[in-house]
């Protein structure tokens, strides 16, 4: 069984003042409601968030405040999750309060949704503390291309979704 380490418990104003943020945004043919629906089902994450390969709720139903899951990751890296905000249909967010990698101090991400005239805006916020000099040092070196990654997961969210509630 892989070591896991303890995340500092970081609460929402995190998502504003973490030393990395990576801000990434999308216009979707869905309605919030329809968002949510991806956004909770855990089959749906690895089809565009591919660097996920499973995703577990560790909490029974309903979903809210103080629910739990596990995330694996490609690499080998899994993630203990607690969500700080789940508001249906306008907003989400959760962190880390274990991983199996040393490099991550705290981390944390934000999910904000806004009906639009064509069916949902959505701002996603993911934020992160690296844990010593060389996880700050890759952080930094790897800013662009990982930017660029999460811009490209919700590109691939869209398509998920124009596929799942294509009519």
């Amino acid at each position: 069984m892989a070591r896991t380490y303890d995340c500092e418990r970081v609460d929402l104003d995190f998502i504003d003042s973490a030393p990395f943020r990576f801000v990434s945004t999308v216009d979707l043919a869905i309605t919030p409601e329809q968002l949510f629906e991806v956004l909770a089902d855990e089959t749906s994450w690895p089809h565009w968030a591919t660097v996920i390969t499973n995703v577990e709720w560790t909490s029974p139903e309903p979903r809210g405040v103080g629910t739990t899951r596990t995330v694996s990751m490609r690499g080998h890296i899994t993630g203990d999750e607690e969500f700080l905000a789940w508001e249906p249909f306008s907003h989400m967010a959760f962190r880390f309060n274990t991983t199996t990698s040393d490099a991550i101090s705290a981390f944390a991400e934000d999910y904000r949704v806004v009906e639009t005239a064509d069916g949902a805006h959505l701002t996603w916020v993911m934020a992160m503390k690296p844990s010593g000099i060389a996880g700050r040092l890759g952080m930094t070196l790897g800013r662009p291309v990982m930017a660029w990654l999460f811009q490209r997961f919700l590109h691939n969210l869209r398509r998920y979704t124009d596929k799942r509630f294509a009519t």
